[in-house]
């Protein structure tokens, strides 16, 4: 079992320098130091999950009780509470895991995941549930989160109208231990109830219950997941480039943009069962990295998702002949160049008949490594990350690399990496329009911003 990042392809004339790479040295070994200075005083719990078997076994409890009960979990929740479950699903799931039959899916559940409010989708999801069937985890650290709240305030008149006093039996809450609104009412009512540790942001949250829970209740391998993340921090665990993945992966990208301007990152794995993961990554990296420093400098790099091979034909004409911005981290899973073999037709067509003999893996793969020798053949800088499979043990490891390189470049750009103050104001906007107590500093504000003009509207 191993993880690899090959980054030669980030060398490149107009890239990184190996000058670059040398002075960078000594600032990331001081980015290191800040970021276990912040584990040591317990600010960063993120880092301490692999390890917490306490916390696991809230979900593996919870998840012997539940036995082979459910044939519907759904999950309310947004941003990581959301991405996570779904990046796990598709990545550790058969394809299209929810259209399966209950024995095709050996007699795990299905998982949905409401991660937004449009009211079409939460009908639809509930025409087609059948409710005594059905768990519902609503995820929120806080209770506060207005979409996951009103979310929860419908499913719940719906259990109270068909279950009563048995309604309970239907949901698990999965926030704060001590603190915000669910807490309260878990206790007051006896609805089970898992932890997201006071430490741990939501989206660096998919190794505590948040992630852990909805996979291991659909069969996933949850001290797997565990133990491949643990291997990686022990490969992180000091401050030389050469040992230390995520170091490599978040001084790269920080070199990258700070340096040579290359402000757009995208992750592209060349998977579909990664294809989620991208979409993870994207949250990770922009709600962390998107900030104001305290000199007022607006810092941070756009990351984009992309998929292997299906955005050859999409965004890869942007990546090779836009603007020279982007760095392109590839994802690969070894050992599959035998799978899926080409049988040898149309002998005297040559456009079918080169194909025969080989393999789709094959394929794919000789597709990611022409699209990355090409890309820095043009001088757009890539890197690939490899892993030996597609299994709990390496997505595991693969969440925690990118979970610590997203707080080692918060300490290269110099801003926290874990706090969001950029979403706030939309927040308190969205309560005073909607009449929430103590909105009355945040509607006086909002009552001050222009009015439609109807000269300004087509």
């Amino acid at each position: 079992m191993a993880l690899s990042i090959d980054y030669t392809n980030m060398f490149l004339p107009g890239a990184v320098t190996d000058a670059d790479w040398e002075f960078a040295a000594g600032r990331f070994r001081a980015a290191h130091a800040a970021v276990m200075a912040r584990v040591a005083r317990g600010d960063l719990g993120f880092v301490d999950l692999p390890e917490d078997a306490a916390l696991l076994r809230q979900t593996t409890d919870f998840v012997q009780r539940a036995g082979d009960r459910w044939e519907d979990v759904v999950i309310l929740g947004i941003g990581g509470s959301a991405l996570g479950p779904i990046a796990l699903r598709t990545a550790l799931r058969p394809h299209a895991w929810n259209t399966l039959s209950r024995e095709e899916r050996g007699g795990k559940p299905r998982l949905t995941v409401l991660d937004n409010v449009d009211p079409e989708t939460i009908d639809a999801v509930m025409s087609r549930l059948h409710l005594e069937r059905a768990l519902f985890v609503v995820i929120s650290k806080s209770g506060g989160t207005a979409e996951t709240m009103a979310q929860y305030l419908i499913i719940r008149a719906a259990l109270d109208e068909r279950f009563g006093d048995r309604a309970k039996e239907h949901l698990v809450f999965v926030t704060d231990p001590a603190k915000g609104s669910l807490r309260p009412i878990a206790t007051k009512e006896g609805i089970a109830a898992l932890d997201i540790p006071p430490n741990v942001g939501g989206r660096f949250s998919v190794l505590t219950p948040v992630g852990v829970l909805p996979a291991a209740l659909i069969g996933i391998d949850a001290g797997q997941l565990l133990a491949g993340a643990a291997d990686m921090r022990r490969r992180c665990a000091g401050d030389d480039l050469a040992g230390n993945p995520a170091g490599t992966f978040a001084l790269l990208q920080w070199l990258a943009d700070d340096r040579h301007g290359k402000h757009n990152h995208v992750l592209m794995p060349y998977a579909d069962p990664l294809r989620d993961f991208a979409a993870w990554f994207v949250q990770l990296w922009a709600e962390s990295l998107g900030k104001v420093r305290k000199d007022g400098t607006h810092v941070g790099p756009t990351p984009i998702a992309a998929l292997g091979t299906t955005d050859q034909h999409a965004q890869v004409q942007l990546f090779m002949e836009g603007p020279a911005d982007k760095t392109i981290t590839f994802v690969e899973v070894a050992g599959r160049t035998a799978l899926g073999p080409i049988p040898k037709l149309y002998a005297d067509v040559p456009d079918l008949a080169y194909l025969g003999g080989h393999s789709l893996g094959e394929l794919l793969d000789a597709e990611r490594r022409a699209t990355a020798g090409a890309l820095a053949r043009r001088g757009r800088p890539n890197m690939t990350i490899t892993l030996d499979a597609v299994d709990a043990w390496h997505v595991g490891a693969l969440i925690f690399l990118l979970e610590l390189a997203t707080a080692y470049a918060g300490a290269l750009y110099d801003i926290d990496a874990f706090d969001q103050p950029g979403v706030e104001l939309g927040k308190q906007f969205t309560y005073a329009i909607l009449g929430r107590p103590g909105s009355d500093a945040a509607r006086a504000e909002w009552d001050q911003l222009p009015k439609p003009d109807p000269r300004r509207r087509v």
